[in-house]
């Protein structure tokens, strides 16, 4: 009869600066700082691009996806640094941080992808200036920017499936 190690990991133990307490208190200010100028910087430019119908191009649209990825993505990570910076606990669950994983592979990836599309963007109105208009018509440009969503989001629960 074989033994074998039946444990489970159910949470992580984050090491973060608890040798330093008062550091957490500053640092944590400066990270609150931080996020509310990217959310005040990134809300302003996506409601420029929204609000002025000069901005209604495929350029200023990518843009805006790339503007709230900003968002999304200090959102999904910032609350819980200040978590660990506030509260004496210093634990994340199994689950969160694989919660946590797939939100940062999925935007990573999803920033990978929109530049990439960006890119595609600036190479038609460069070398193709005349054809752009059709090239990159609303019908294009929309469900571009919806596959690099769907791409970042379908490799990251490749690369968690994986992980887990």
């Amino acid at each position: 009869m074989e033994v074998s190690n039946q444990s489970s990991v159910t949470e992580f133990v984050l090491l973060s600066l608890s040798a330093h307490p008062k550091l957490e208190k500053t640092f944590s200010v400066l990270t609150l700082l931080m996020y509310l100028v990217i959310l005040l910087g990134n809300g302003v430019l996506i409601l420029v691009t929204v609000s002025d119908s000069c901005l209604h191009t495929p350029m200023y649209f990518f843009l805006g996806n790339l503007f709230f990825l900003g968002i999304y993505y200090t959102t999904s990570s910032v609350p819980l640094v200040m978590d660990g910076f506030l509260t004496p606990r210093k634990t994340i669950s199994f689950s969160g941080c694989a919660v946590q994983m797939f939100l940062s592979f999925a935007m990573g990836a999803t920033e990978c992808v929109l530049l990439g599309m960006m890119a595609f963007d600036h190479y038609v109105a460069i070398c193709n200036p005349l054809r752009y208009p059709v090239v990159m018509s609303k019908a294009a440009y929309v469900p571009m920017a919806a596959s690099s969503w769907v791409a970042g989001g379908a490799n990251s629960l490749v690369q968690i499936s994986l992980a887990v």
